[in-house]
């Protein structure tokens, strides 16, 4: 009875993996990749976030910001700002941090990438490339996507 379990379980693993594999070659697309990786209260009281931009597009960027809206414990938008993230050429990993004055970490629940507020190719082609490859993850407790 085990020696029929074996090529069971061996099938089962080969369709696993290679349901698997499509996932994994997504992940590894070219893409403009952001990350929420940690967010830190200040003794100030406010809330400092800390971003990992990185641009596995194959445009080089002079310039790179984005228009976030950040929503409070409730639920609701408290304010609209803009994240610069600066110049990013093709393979750069960027780390940032921006503070919401005012806000703490506890009292915010998400954040959401509204709209590019400026995108500069170096080549001056591919200026859609900060929407249109644009990925995000968080690390952070608090929410962060499109």
């Amino acid at each position: 009875m085990r020696l029929r379990l074996i090529p069971a379980l061996l099938a089962a693993t080969a369709i696993s993996t290679s349901s698997i594999t499509p996932v994994l070659a997504q992940n590894e697309a070219a893409d403009f990749f952001l990350e929420l990786n940690s967010a830190a209260d200040t003794e100030a009281g406010d809330c400092r976030l800390t971003y990992v931009a990185t641009n596995r597009t194959s445009t080089s960027l002079d310039q790179a910001s984005y228009e976030v809206a950040v929503f409070d414990g409730n639920g609701i938008v408290s304010r609209i700002l803009v994240l610069a993230f600066g110049a990013l050429p093709e393979g750069k990993t960027r780390v940032v941090q921006f503070d919401i004055a005012g806000q703490t970490c506890g009292n915010t629940s998400r954040i959401v990438v509204n709209d590019v507020a400026e995108c500069v190719p170096t080549s001056g082609e591919g200026g859609d490339v900060c929407l249109s490859a644009l990925s995000t993850a968080s690390r952070a407790p608090i929410q962060f996507g499109l």
